[in-house]
């Protein structure tokens, strides 16, 4: 029979060499995931549905309930009137917050009629996807431009009417350019910039993030 000492010590060398596995698997599939990248209009979807998922939420859950039960309405002027930000200048809000995290993300509302004379196209290729997204909806206008010394993907999606309440504002404005927008029509649209890094020699991944 085998003694009780030498049953001690294999115990002791089975229990380090599980926890040696343990420590070190993780390390040797480690590359395996994190060379892990995806294409750059994925990434930009992804961003996208989270932004118009925030958005809806807040106007639905927020905004058209909090004005129906009379507690407190939306307005243009909400800093200074203690109001709730409209819909649209939520999504800004939270868009210049995210622009100021440093991590090379930026979106925000352009349009070819803003109220807002800062929601212009700020590059050539912003200004061809909002001529590009009126007539082909569907999916965003996509590209790389440059800004000074750094490189951007850049996505324009379409920012359609989708409530009576946003046609209304938008129809009603003094500062509107165009004052006869209908359910569905493409009022301007969300523009995702994602700032193209140069990646190190060893991991370099040139369409993903």
């Amino acid at each position: 029979m085998m003694s009780s000492q030498k049953l001690w010590w294999r115990a002791a060398l089975l229990g380090c060499a599980v926890g040696c596995a343990t420590v070190l698997w993780p390390g040797r599939t480690m590359p395996e995931t994190t060379n892990i990248s995806l294409p750059m209009d994925t990434v930009a979807d992804y961003i996208h549905a989270i932004i118009e998922a925030d958005r809806d939420v807040y106007t639905k859950h927020v905004v058209e309930r909090m004005q129906t039960k009379g507690i407190v309405v939306a307005s243009e002027n909400w800093a200074d009137q203690s109001t709730l930000p409209l819909p649209a200048q939520f999504l800004i809000e939270s868009g210049q917050n995210v622009g100021r995290q440093g991590l090379g993300v930026q979106y925000r509302l352009i349009s070819l009629w803003p109220i807002n004379k800062r929601n212009i196209a700020t590059t050539p290729l912003q200004s061809i996807g909002l001529g590009t997204i009126l007539t082909q909806s569907n999916r965003p206008y996509t590209g790389v431009t440059r800004v000074a010394d750094k490189r951007y993907y850049e996505a324009v999606y379409p920012d359609r009417a989708v409530t009576q309440a946003c046609i209304g504002c938008h129809n009603a404005h003094p500062d509107s350019p165009k004052r006869d927008f209908k359910l569905n029509d493409v009022m301007g649209a969300i523009v995702i910039s994602i700032e193209l890094r140069q990646q190190p020699a060893s991991g370099v991944r040139p369409e993903g993030y």
